[in-house]
């Protein structure tokens, strides 16, 4: 089947999406039944609108490590009546293989795409290429985008913990908030360089526990007492018995998905503060949002997810042309001692539009700390943890009587 293959870029970027697309161009330009091959400008926007951008020539090594989404996104969920529109662009320019980088929404465009183009009796490559640093998409071991997010979490958390430490006897607590609407995978992260009890974080807060504020105080106190100060991570998706966002937003996207930070004007880490405050009207502390941060640090990014985004968007390609349609390339881990990785497929209609939390034998009794088996699972993935000085193991010198 010869045409041209076109690619999307959408939702939000990662410091790695760029090296999918690079993998995606690369093989297409070895591929004879692909004779060009073209991307969307803005996303799905550009599919709908014919905003294509020749990438015949673009700077492969370059595009794999740069952050951000190269050829620009966007956030539309395609519709039924937008369907014969991108047919008809299909069929104007012989789009044979289509391609889209993206999350569980993404998918999910994908997935009706081709879905509909197949009814249509319309052949079509269309393949999806996992992307999301919330690594909430189900059926892979994680998500590209996800270990170097992971890792601008850890070294922040971790760096900012011990600047509280430090400063206990002016600031007794910081709160760290992530992003990760629905799943804690972030918020849990920096749990991997923890080597001692009292190194940060203590509390993690995330979405697959409901917030207790009485169990929440009684923890915090419990910390305090400990340690002198407390190291908390939340994510921005928290909810409370209810069901209710403690952040209180009720913005939604164009995927009815509730949006939290700056982008719902309010921030769960700011409440998880008064809350505090209330408790403990003594005690000073302060909460750090880094929003879309994580999600465009160059100088942050782990080498293997560089290497892993690159392989899954060439696999997406050489399935598309052997014949293969409807599936979402992954990360499959092979059991040993050592990290070891293998790509896969799996159905898009099992990915879009669903969502993977954090397992239950990953997150402690409490429900605000992680267990060891988490760690097995998020070491690999962080990096090399920075050895820092730590001048209280040596000796004090003795009072004077």
């Amino acid at each position: 089947m010869k045409g041209i293959a076109v690619v999307a870029q959408t939702g939000g970027p990662t410091a790695v999406i760029n090296s999918s697309l690079a993998g995606i161009i690369s093989q297409c330009l070895k591929e004879d039944n692909i004779e060009a091959v073209w991307g969307c400008h803005f996303g799905m926007k550009g599919l709908l609108e014919e905003d294509f951008i020749d990438l015949t020539e673009a700077p492969i090594k370059k595009l794999q490590q740069t952050p951000g989404s190269a050829l620009g996104s966007s956030r539309i969920k395609l519709k039924p009546e937008n369907m014969p529109r991108v047919l008809e662009v299909f069929k104007k320019y012989n789009i044979r293989y289509f391609f889209g980088i993206g999350g569980d929404d993404t998918q999910l465009n994908v997935f009706e795409v081709e879905k509909y183009c197949r009814e249509q009796g319309y052949d079509l490559g269309g393949m999806g290429c996992p992307k999301t640093v919330d690594n909430d998409l189900p059926l892979t071991d994680h998500t590209p985008g996800f270990p170097s997010a992971a890792r601008y979490t850890a070294l922040s958390v971790y760096q900012g913990g011990r600047l509280t430490r430090d400063m206990q006897k002016v600031d007794q607590f910081v709160i760290y908030q992530t992003i990760g609407r629905s799943a804690g995978w972030l918020a849990a992260a920096p749990y991997g360089f923890k080597e001692k009890e009292s190194d940060p974080p203590h509390i993690i807060l995330m979405p697959e526990r409901p917030f207790n504020e009485k169990k929440f105080i009684e923890y915090f106190k419990e910390c305090y007492n400990k340690y002198g100060f407390v190291s908390i991570i939340t994510g921005e998706g928290v909810t409370d018995e209810n069901g209710h966002a403690v952040s209180a937003t009720k913005v939604q996207d164009d995927f009815g998905n509730r949006e939290f930070g700056a982008m719902g004007g309010v921030s769960v880490g700011m409440e998880i503060h008064k809350i505090i405050s209330n408790h403990f009207p003594d005690m000073r502390g302060e909460f750090q949002v880094t929003e879309s941060l994580p999600m465009c640090a160059d100088d942050r990014v782990v080498d293997i997810d560089i290497k892993e985004a690159f392989e899954l968007g060439a696999k997406a390609v050489e399935l598309a042309v052997s014949g293969e349609t409807g599936y979402m390339t992954v990360i499959e881990r092979i059991d040993g001692p050592e990290y070891k990785t293998k790509i896969a497929k799996v159905p898009l209609s099992d990915v879009g539009g669903k969502q993977k939390p954090i397992p239950d034998e990953y997150i402690s009794e409490n429900g605000m700390n992680m267990t060891s088996k988490f760690n097995d699972y998020i070491r690999p993935l962080l990096g090399k943890k920075p050895d820092y000085a730590d001048l209280e193991i040596l000796n004090k010198i003795e009072k004077k009587n």
